[in-house]
């Protein structure tokens, strides 16, 4: 698992600034980056009921990825929408740590892995 959660870790940082979209505009991958914000966010929920004592790793990976991604108003507003339905869709469901809630976790970290590694091909210089 933690290897899956170092690719990740490692693709979300090669999200590049050039790959942002015309500033005012929605960028071509706006639909992938906010199923990934929401994915992150059900990470931060679940890896921290599930005890990976990461404390707010998946909350920072968010972070920077709008440091780096530099939305305007609206598409940040997007992004941390989803970021926080992911985090509270789960947080309704899950009180503890269950064997589907770590399915979920192995589930969203290869999601997000793959989601990365597509716009990081399709759309970084």
């Amino acid at each position: 698992m933690f290897k899956r959660t170092l690719i990740l870790t490692l693709l979300l940082s090669s999200l590049a600034t050039p790959a942002r979209a015309i500033e005012g505009g929605p960028a071509p991958f706006d639909g992938e980056l906010q199923r990934l914000a929401e994915i992150m966010g059900a990470l931060h929920y679940l890896r921290g009921i599930c005890g990976a004592n990461e404390g707010a790793k998946w909350r920072n990976e968010m972070q920077s990825l709008i440091e780096a991604e530099a939305p305007n108003g609206a598409r940040r507003a997007l992004i941390v929408a989803s970021f926080n339905r992911g985090y509270r869709g789960f947080q309704q469901t899950y009180r503890t740590c269950t064997p589907a809630a770590d399915f979920a976790i192995r589930r969203y970290l290869d999601e997000g892995a793959k989601i990365s590694r597509e716009i990081t091909a399709r759309y970084a210089n």
